[in-house]
């Protein structure tokens, strides 16, 4: 069984992050979108200026997962102000949960997403929310065997092209009415 180890990127992981986080993200959606639009978006959401001042946010956290030492993996989590949505103060967003290609159905994303809910409900948050692209059937699955409901929706510009994202969450402890 192999060795798995979750941990924090900090900055002296920034080069490592963004060439997984482009690449992950490439793998991801390349086929379904423009080069154009796609180039847009590497080069400036996951540009090193961009990642930089992520790690540096004091309320944003970023993880790396590996295997065996070689990183597979990463996730982002945001608090507060860093929300790219401000969805209600009692919720933890997963911004980003990638997972290289060739260990996708490995548990990677599973592993980082128990992670997550650890980390949500030891820091007492009523909910954990995402959002997902309307057409990332695979993923909204996921999600869904994992106890996720959608709550609503919003706009993901991709270059010029204004996407549909899926809003969901899963409730964290039993009493929260959502």
């Amino acid at each position: 069984m192999p060795a798995t180890l979750i941990r924090s990127v900090t900055i002296h992981d920034l080069n490592e992050l963004q060439q997984l986080a482009r690449t992950t993200f490439y793998d991801t959606f390349a086929e379904m979108n423009t080069p154009e639009n796609m180039e847009q978006y590497l080069s400036t959401d996951l540009s090193e200026e961009k990642l930089r001042a992520e790690l540096l946010n004091p309320d944003s956290k970023t993880f790396f997962i590996q295997t065996d030492g070689e990183t597979i993996g990463y996730m982002k989590l945001n608090e507060r102000s860093a929300q790219t949505e401000q969805v209600d103060p009692g919720g933890l967003e997963i911004q980003r949960i990638y997972v290289k290609r060739e260990y996708h159905g490995a548990s990677g994303g599973f592993t980082l997403l128990n992670y997550a809910i650890d980390l949500a409900m030891q820091e007492k948050y009523k909910f954990i929310w995402l959002a997902v692209w309307e057409k990332n059937p695979r993923a909204i699955r996921f999600y869904e065997k994992n106890g996720f409901i959608t709550f609503g929706s919003h706009v993901f510009q991709l270059g010029d092209d204004a996407q549909t994202d899926i809003l969901m969450r899963r409730v964290l402890t039993s009493n929260v009415i959502v």
